[in-house]
This record gives structure tokens, C-alpha cells and sequence, in this order.
């Protein structure tokens, strides 16, 4: 630390230092104030009176792009620090923001951190749970087209697998159903019906009395 630097400032550097409270930062001038006098004399000077006056002229424009920029950076952060695992929104959004030149959600068309998830839910960008304990919490849905073919040919695989189970099935009780028959065939019912043999004398019954 150098020898010059007084309390004071030591102080402002580590006020100039890292994240600062939102509501003294000017999107439009990408300018963070220490504090809420130095906002009132920034929204004073002719720097900001003029973006002002280009806002002015585009306002849905501008607000659009900082709204897109705001949905890029939520995303990449989702997707590259927890991929395609499950987690708080609100964690997600302290990642975002810890960046000094990210993009402020009160410069977007959402009002709120809920309804900016709630739409990419909508959009079909995440899986939205809404914790009654823990709050809200978003999973990222890879949509990358390698990734995507990867999925539809093990669909097709798992398939085709299905289908020759089937077919085998079928078959199986096909064959079941012939042996079935045939040894129905096999085991034809046999004549019980009493015969008398082709040697065997006539017989003969006596009324008379013998004599």
C-alpha cells in the first residue's frame, strides 16, 4: 500500500471497489457513483443530459437491447457454471451482477427477478420450480444441435430395439401357438367302443329242459 494514501482515501477505493448499490448507477452512461450526491450531479451533467436525449428518441430500442444483453449474460452464466443442473435463480442473478459492467434488470423491460424467469420459462430456455421453501429455481435446457442429434439417434436406437423385441415377441408366440397344435394332432382320441373278436363262436341260449 502506498505510503500517500490517506484513511480516507483507502476508503473511497474500496468504495470504487467492486459491486455498488444499484440505484446509483446510470445504464445509459455505464457509470457507477459512490454515492447518492455524486448521482444527482452526474444526472446534472451535459454527458448524461445527452444520452438522455438519445434515449429519448429510441427508448424501446434501447430498452430492448439492454434486455437482450441482460438475457445473454443470465444464460451464459447458467450455462457455463452450472450447466444442466438445478439452482436457485437468485444465485444465478448474484453471478451476473457481480460483473460491474453487466447489464442492470431495472434497465429492462422486467420489472422484477421472477418475471424475467417466469419468461424464460414461457420461452422455453429453462426449467422453472418454484421452491415454497427455498424460492426459485431454474435448470438450463441445452439445446445444442450436436447434442440434440446425439439424443434423436438414441431415441431411434431405443427404437429400433423396442421394435425387434416386439417382432421376437410375436414370433415366439407364434411358434408357441403351431407346437400347441400340433401336439393336439398327435394325440387324437382313441375308439372304446367293446368288439367281438372274428373267431369267436356264436352263442347259443337254451329254453328246453335237456333230456
Amino acid at each position: 500500500m502506498p505510503k500517500e494514501w490517506t484513511p480516507k482515501a483507502l476508503a473511497n477505493a474500496m468504495k470504487a471497489k467492486g459491486l455498488q448499490r444499484l440505484r446509483w448507477y446510470c445504464q445509459m452512461c455505464q457509470k457507477q457513483c459512490r454515492d447518492e450526491n455524486g448521482f444527482k450531479c452526474h444526472q446534472t451533467s451535459e454527458s448524461h443530459l445527452r444520452q438522455m436525449r438519445i434515449f429519448a428518441e429510441d427508448s424501446g430500442g434501447i430498452m430492448k437491447r439492454f434486455s437482450e444483453e441482460f438475457e445473454a449474460a443470465f444464460l451464459e452464466v447458467l450455462a457455463q457454471r452450472h450447466g444442466t443442473k438445478r439452482c436457485k435463480a437468485n444465485t444465478v442473478y448474484r453471478e451476473v451482477i457481480a460483473d460491474r459492467h453487466h447489464i442492470h434488470m431495472n434497465s429492462t423491460h422486467w420489472a422484477t427477478l421472477t418475471d424475467f424467469v417466469l419468461y424464460l420459462g414461457r420461452k422455453g430456455l429453462v426449467v422453472v420450480d418454484d421452491d415454497p421453501e427455498n424460492g426459485l429455481h431454474v435448470q438450463w435446457i441445452d439445446r445444442n444441435p450436436e447434442k440434440l442429434a446425439r439424443e434423436a439417434r438414441w431415441r431411434a436406437k431405443e427404437a429400433a430395439q423396442l421394435d425387434d423385441a416386439q417382432v421376437m415377441d410375436k414370433e415366439f408366440q407364434r411358434r408357441a401357438a403351431a407346437l400347441r397344435r400340433t401336439a393336439g394332432a398327435d394325440e387324437a382320441p382313441r375308439d372304446t367302443t367293446l368288439r367281438r373278436g372274428g373267431s369267436e363262436a356264436p352263442v347259443t341260449i337254451s329254453l328246453g329242459g335237456g333230456g
